[in-house]
């Protein structure tokens, strides 16, 4: 998240919050790459240019958050701050999230952050929560005076991809009459083990923006696990490298490894070359699991909640639930 403090300054006026569309993708992309290269330089890594966002992420990123993807507009009508919030049943997060380098400094940072905490509370969500870069002791400051708190780090471990004995199981090879009834059945599995959560929508959009699939354990009228997945690119102009998981739910925990052979085989028949799996850190078991399995760890980042509105590690199975798009 690129929410960078500087000296206190005069504020320059804004416009917002006003409802992304997917009108607004190019100055968002812009608005996404500026300030985030900034922070990599205030970090100390000048080389690092952060590239545009694949659209087609970003057409997700905008329906999934909906009335929760707010954009702050300057005195020219150019986007300065944009805020994506998300709600998955009670489970809401943020992100992405960023101010326009020219607009850091004058409070704006503290107004995108206040105003999705008012609407995912408005929405009466059990969770709120982001996640920061760990290194990045700016941000973690600021978003602990808005009363974020620090959990677990995200590890995200990649795994290469090759055949299995057998192709996995898709939600898309369902035959259209099914697949209506085999999310429902995914949303019951979520629902028995986190109360509350609900990836549904998520489910569909990937679906319908052709972004990924679904990949089910079990008989698909009543799964044991599920894989929400993407295949398409994140990054614009990218080739299809990375098979991404973004929500993963299982009923036992000791079905992991059949559920990361499962991914990995699908990652290769995708055409992609690994496995990107983000995992909470509060997961050890599984940690141990994918490391023993050949996952690499490539990335971390810092899960921060809202104290009070922190999420739960069910009390049996795996529920990881990805806050970055």
């Amino acid at each position: 998240m690129a929410v960078t403090t500087r000296p206190a300054r005069a504020p320059r006026p804004v416009e917002g919050p006003i409802t992304a569309v997917d009108a607004d993708i190019p100055q968002l992309n812009e608005v996404f790459a500026e300030a985030f290269t900034e922070r990599y330089r205030k970090d100390g890594l000048v080389g690092v240019r952060v590239p545009p966002l694949n659209p087609a992420i970003w057409q997700y990123a905008i329906a999934d958050a909906g009335d929760g993807a707010l954009l702050w507009r300057d005195d020219r009508g150019r986007i300065a701050a944009f805020n994506m919030v998300h709600l998955a049943g009670r489970e809401g997060w943020m992100g992405p999230l960023c101010v326009r380098p020219d607009h850091q400094g004058v409070g704006l940072g503290k107004t995108i952050v206040q105003s999705g905490l008012r609407w995912l509370r408005t929405q009466q969500a059990r969770v709120i929560g982001l996640e920061t870069m760990p290194r990045t002791m700016e941000n973690i400051g600021f978003y602990s005076n808005l009363g974020f708190v620090p959990a677990f780090l995200t590890v995200t471990l990649t795994l290469d991809a090759r055949l299995g004995e057998r192709p996995a199981r898709l939600l898309s090879q369902l035959p259209a009459s099914d697949r209506t009834s085999c999310v429902e059945a995914c949303r019951v599995l979520t629902e028995s083990l986190l109360p509350g959560y609900d990836f549904t929508r998520e489910i569909v959009l990937t679906e319908q923006f052709g972004l990924g699939d679904t990949l089910l354990l079990g008989d698909p009228q009543a799964p044991t696990g599920f894989a929400l997945c993407h295949t398409a690119p994140l990054v614009e102009g990218r080739t299809r490298d990375e098979l991404r998981v973004l929500k993963l739910v299982l009923s036992r925990s000791a079905e992991l490894p059949r559920l990361v052979g499962a991914l990995i085989d699908y990652a290769r028949r995708a055409g992609t070359r690994r496995l990107a799996i983000r995992l909470q850190g509060d997961y050890p078991e599984a940690y141990r699991t994918i490391v023993a399995l050949g996952g690499r760890v490539r990335w971390t980042d810092l899960r921060m909640s809202v104290h009070g509105w922190s999420e739960v590690r069910p009390s049996e199975g795996m529920v990881l639930s990805n806050w970055e798009i």
